[in-house]
This record gives C-alpha cells, sequence and structure tokens, in this order.
C-alpha cells in the first residue's frame, strides 16, 4: 500500500510552508447513476471521506483561510465544499460527513430553493427521462444548423452524450436565450420535470443546525464574466443578503459559478466581492494554495479516482501545482 499520509506531510506541512487542499463536490447521489457513472454516489462518497479523514487535517473553510493567512495551518489541511444547493447535499452527503466527524461549506445559488431547477438540470432530466430513442433538436434557431442538434437516446451511455452536447452548446448563451433552449429541449423531449432536484430552506437550515458552513453562490448561478458589472455585483449581494436573512448570520464565503479563472470569472468580479465583506472566495481551478495565493481566488479540487491508492496519489500530485488566476 502506498503510504499517502507520509507523502501529505512532505508536500503540504505546517505552519509557514503549508498548503491548503479545499474539495469540491457537487451531488451525492443515493445510488449509481447509469448516465454519468463518473459521478460519485452514496458508497463512494463515504469511501472517500475515510480516506480523507484518515490522511489530512480537515477544518471548517473560513478557520482554514484564517489559519493559511496566519501561516498556523496543520500539516495535511483540507476542507470540504458543494457546489449549487442540491437536496442530496443534506440527504445524503450530511450523515456521512456527520459519521466521520468532518465539517464542509455549502455554497448555495438561492433562485433555485423550494422547488426551483438550474437551467443546466433541465437539459439533463429531459434527456434522462425522454421516451423516445431520438430527441431532434434542429427546430431550435440556434440549433438547426448543426448536425450535431440530432441526438440518439438508445443508451445510458448516448443520453450523457447528448447532455453533454446540449450543455455544451448553450452553455455559454445569454441567460434568457439559455434557458430558453433548455426548456424547449424539456418540451421537444415530453418530460414532466421535477421539482425535488435542489434544497429547501429548511434543508439549508438543517446543513446549518448540523454545523456545516453556508457560504454564497450567486443568485441564479450565471457566469459572471458575461455580465455587465452592475448586474453581476446585484447577483452577488442579493444572493449574499437572502442567504444571511435564512441562517441569521453573515456569509463571509464566495463560489464563483463554474469558476474557471477568466472565462467564467474576470478581475472586476474579484474585486466585487471583495468589495461586499467577503473573507475569501473560491474558484474551480486545480492546485493547492499557500500563502501567497489571492484568498479571492483559491483553487479547489477532487480527485476522480475510484481506488484508495490512485484518489491518494492524485491528490499527492495536485499539492504541487500553482493556481491559475485572473489578475
Amino acid at each position: 500500500m502506498v503510504p499517502i499520509r507520509p507523502a501529505l506531510s512532505i508536500l503540504s506541512p505546517a505552519s509557514q510552508r503549508a498548503r491548503l487542499s479545499i474539495l469540491l463536490f457537487h451531488r451525492v447521489q443515493p445510488q449509481p447513476d447509469s448516465i454519468f457513472p463518473g459521478d460519485v454516489d452514496e458508497r463512494q462518497f463515504n469511501e472517500m471521506m475515510g480516506w480523507v479523514k484518515s490522511w489530512c487535517n480537515v477544518l471548517p473553510l473560513d478557520e482554514a483561510v484564517d489559519r493559511l493567512k496566519d501561516g498556523r495551518l496543520p500539516a495535511r489541511a483540507a476542507a470540504i465544499t458543494f457546489d449549487d444547493g442540491y437536496a442530496d447535499n443534506h440527504d445524503v452527503a450530511l450523515p456521512i460527513l456527520q459519521r466521520h466527524g468532518l465539517t464542509a461549506t455549502f455554497f448555495v445559488a438561492t433562485a433555485y430553493l423550494n422547488g426551483g431547477r438550474m437551467w443546466n438540470d433541465t437539459v439533463i432530466e429531459a434527456v434522462r427521462h425522454c421516451a423516445a430513442g431520438e430527441l431532434d433538436l434542429r427546430g431550435l434557431a440556434r440549433l438547426q444548423d448543426r448536425a450535431t442538434a440530432r441526438w440518439s437516446l438508445e443508451s445510458p451511455a448516448t443520453r450523457s452524450h447528448a447532455i453533454a452536447g446540449v450543455i455544451g452548446r448553450i452553455k455559454y448563451e445569454p441567460a434568457p436565450l439559455r434557458q430558453e433552449l433548455a426548456d424547449a429541449t424539456a418540451r421537444i423531449a415530453g418530460v414532466v420535470l421535477p421539482t425535488n432536484l435542489m434544497m429547501t430552506s429548511q434543508q439549508v437550515l438543517g446543513l446549518k443546525r448540523a454545523g456545516m458552513q453556508i457560504g454564497a453562490h450567486t443568485h441564479t448561478h450565471p457566469i459572471l464574466a458575461r455580465l455587465d458589472s452592475d448586474i453581476a455585483r446585484e447577483e452577488i449581494l442579493r444572493n449574499k443578503s437572502e442567504l444571511q436573512t435564512l441562517i441569521g448570520e453573515p456569509v463571509t464565503l464566495f463560489a464563483y459559478p463554474n469558476g474557471r479563472p477568466g472565462l467564467d470569472y474576470n478581475a472586476t468580479n474579484v474585486q466585487i466581492v471583495r468589495s461586499l465583506g467577503f473573507a475569501a472566495a473560491v474558484s474551480t481551478a486545480t492546485g493547492a494554495a499557500g500563502r501567497d495565493t489571492d484568498m479571492f481566488q483559491l483553487p479547489r479540487f477532487t480527485p476522480w479516482d475510484r481506488t484508495r491508492t490512485r484518489f491518494g496519489m492524485r491528490f499527492a500530485a495536485n499539492l504541487l501545482r500553482d493556481p491559475q488566476i485572473v489578475k
């Protein structure tokens, strides 16, 4: 067995030279998903948390940020985060975190609480539940000139391919058009869409009462870099204010939607987040944070491997990466 813990101790020592690994998750499904076989399910997440617990000193993200700034991080420091606000974060992930004595931060997009649904999930569920063997989207104005607008749905693999293709095609459209195309996809698929994918306000409060942290993630999960700065500011501020009202305390941590530096957020967005009183923000750039890392562009990463050794080796390799940032 590869000695993962000693390797992490060398790569992530205590104090001044410490490195902070921030793990990123979105959903934890109760059972394996045939359309997304690479997604984490309950059994796998429990196994991963066991590995992380045995290797790392896992801290609440706000405490980890404070200690990183001051040079007081322990060796093998890590934090756990979730994005978006899916109901399975509360129903599936929370009991596992509690079982292992771990704390996580949940970044919640408030527009989708209490029965809402993100545009990409509209596409996913439309394709997942479409009864036909084919989905033909060539009638949509933005897709009619593309041969790839006609998708086979004969197997879980082809449905996964169709989902990736549709989402990839419309992801960077203006938000109103993106939503229109997602809704049109569902209409063409002839599917009644679920309304229980995201958390309720009570589930968010349940996470808070269980000792978890709640962070901001914008109101409607837009691509911030594509927005006028005033609109971007309002998206972030509304989300922060609504979450603070819900949980009854300041929200000091922020996650950029999608989170790729330069593509999904820019330097103006970073400055907006700084100006709104947050203590730190996280991206989806890979790597680990050191004392000289911009605290408003902290990297996050999750090894995708399903064996202990490979997961641990990729975890260790990520400590050697310097994160990309925008300036």
